[in-house]
């Protein structure tokens, strides 16, 4: 897979070259291709902001430099375009199933008041959220979700570790125990130490549900 990510602020993204997704990209199972805006403006100083129209608070990414970007980086619009925005819908782990069919993502960030809406009227194919919350920009987002998507790529983690994790079937994650056997009085379970893999499973199965009734009982319904 090839991630386009386009930001204003290409440094930040130096930590999706570590732990996994840097060795996953050093093995050549995702692509992720970092673009900085700027060097598409055609303005002279570089400017890739301006002030609204009608007035108004801060400063709002001006379109030249998003869609010189965009049509240099996917003329044939074969990535799937993503505005990470806190007006997208949210990232769930259904939509994260449906863009890892994807061979091509393309990803802008917004920062500052956001981006002119002509870009998102000619460009983009669905705006996304991480959540009911505000961030500076879209830098952020755009990493959770290059995170989220890369792990089930195929060859990125190993299959057999993807499956009993949170919401791969509609729970949250049982408990994760390792050594020492007893750490500051409490105790591994015993059941974990029994070697009875089929009490083990039924065990973390029982505590799946006991998490999710008290974190998130909307799961259950």
């Amino acid at each position: 897979m090839r991630i386009d990510i386009l930001t204003l602020f290409p440094e930040m993204f130096s930590a999706l070259g570590e732990s996994i997704l840097g060795r996953a990209q050093k093995a050549g199972k995702i692509q992720i291709n970092v673009v900085n805006i700027r060097d598409y403006t055609e303005d002279k100083h570089l400017k890739c902001d301006d002030y609204p129209f009608g007035g108004g608070a801060g400063m709002v990414m001006m379109p030249q430099p998003i869609g010189s970007a965009i049509e240099a980086l996917d003329p044939e619009h074969k990535a799937r375009r993503i505005y990470l925005s806190p007006k997208g819908k949210t990232l769930v782990q259904q939509k994260v199933f449906e863009l890892v069919e994807e061979e091509r993502l393309l990803l802008l960030c917004g920062h500052y008041e956001g981006v002119d809406q002509r870009v998102l009227d000619l460009y983009i194919d669905e705006e996304i959220s991480i959540g009911d919350y505000v961030l500076t920009g879209g830098e952020l987002p755009a990493m959770v979700l290059v995170d989220c998507v890369s792990r089930y790529v195929d060859g990125v983690i190993s299959t057999s570790s993807l499956v009993d994790e949170s919401f791969s079937d509609g729970l949250l994650e049982y408990p994760q125990y390792t050594r020492p056997q007893v750490y500051k009085g409490l105790a591994v379970p015993e059941v974990l130490r029994s070697g009875d893999h089929a009490k083990v499973d039924a065990w973390r199965r029982e505590q799946a549900l006991k998490i999710t009734e008290k974190y998130r009982p909307d799961l259950l319904k």
